[in-house]
């Protein structure tokens, strides 16, 4: 069993809490908008890291992580990338992918909107863990927990911060 914790949309701000609340992870995936080598370091410093970068990315994050990474995770094949979309309304680069890989777990960011989704077309789950950062609209910053089991995704865990300090 592999323990999982995912964020997104960073925008270079770490509250301190997502160290406690990945404490129990056995990786840390980061859907992009990481904002700055300074968050990555200190995920990676921590957890084994998988990320992909960002529309707000540049220069070394962009370097260092690409647009879509194509993993396994014991018996679940991932895809993960910022820019993405829902069932239904696929990002066209995101959709020539997921068609071309066939995903078991589709995970993305961007939006800033907790979104976990069954894609009945594509036989996947779609989850977007909102935005753990400062910037952007959303009222509550939002990370993901969840476990793989062999084929089995299970356990997932929605936690909220409040977006004020």
């Amino acid at each position: 069993m592999t323990r999982i914790g995912i964020l997104s949309d960073t925008h270079a701000y770490l509250d301190e809490r997502i160290f406690e609340h990945f404490k129990e992870c056995d990786e840390i995936w980061h859907a992009g908008d990481i904002g700055s080598l300074e968050v990555v370091q200190k995920l990676a410093a921590f957890k084994p890291l998988r990320a992909v970068h960002g529309n707000v990315d540049g220069g070394s994050l962009r370097g260092n992580y690409p647009e879509f990474l194509s993993f396994e995770c014991e018996q679940v094949s991932v895809l993960l990338t910022h820019i993405g979309g829902y069932p239904g309304r696929y990002w066209p680069e995101a959709k020539r992918k997921i068609i071309d890989l066939r995903p078991d777990l589709f995970v993305c960011g961007h939006s800033h909107i907790l979104k976990v989704q069954f894609d009945q077309t594509f036989n996947m789950l779609c989850v977007n863990p909102g935005a753990a950062g400062l910037e952007g609209f959303h009222q509550v910053r939002t990370l993901l927990r969840f476990e793989i089991d062999g084929k089995n995704i299970q356990n997932l865990e929605v936690i909220e911060m409040p977006k004020h300090h």
